[in-house]
């Protein structure tokens, strides 16, 4: 379950974001994993139904935005569902359940990377913030979980840019 910061992914991408970004992590993809090999990516070809997810596309708007571009959500959403989404089944059946599982794993599981730094006092100020400081606070709220960080340099300076969370196979730790 991958979250992104919104302002380093605009810094770190060469195509510029089209509309202001929010100081968050917000939502990249949910993603299978194989322990063995590659991860599993691009196990069907059917896009997303939009009007099965049309109840929750506000919801998704705000946790899973195009960041690159706001005004191509669905685009971002079938992408990652093509690319990701489809491999997951079991236990992810279709592309609602998918969704609904993200938004899940987000705010009922309280795995929502911005809320669980900001209950630790870790504020998104451009203060640099040792790693280590950003694992524990993760590791102390979400039943020990090891985070997985992807940062980039961008200028001279290194900045996280994503932040991964395991889950077994169930989606629930």
């Amino acid at each position: 379950f991958t979250q992104q910061y919104q302002p380093a992914v605009c810094r770190s991408n060469p195509t510029p974001c089209k509309d202001p970004t929010d100081k968050l992590f917000t939502v990249h993809g949910l993603w299978p994993s194989n322990l063995n090999g590659p991860h599993p990516k691009n196990c069907t070809n059917a896009t997303v139904n939009s009007h099965r997810i049309k109840n929750i596309q506000a919801q998704l708007k705000i946790i899973w935005p195009n960041v690159l571009d706001r005004t191509n959500h669905l685009g971002f959403w079938n992408k990652q569902w093509i690319k990701h989404g489809s491999c997951g089944n079991p236990p992810i059946m279709n592309d609602t359940h998918y969704f609904q599982t993200v938004i899940n794993m987000y705010i009922t599981q309280k795995q929502n990377v911005s809320e669980i730094l900001s209950k630790a006092k870790i504020e998104p100020l451009g203060i640099q913030r040792p790693l280590v400081d950003i694992e524990k606070a993760i590791r102390n709220s979400i039943n020990k979980k090891k985070p997985k960080f992807k940062c980039k340099n961008n200028g001279g300076v290194t900045e996280l840019v994503e932040i991964s969370l395991c889950s077994d196979r169930s989606l629930t730790q």
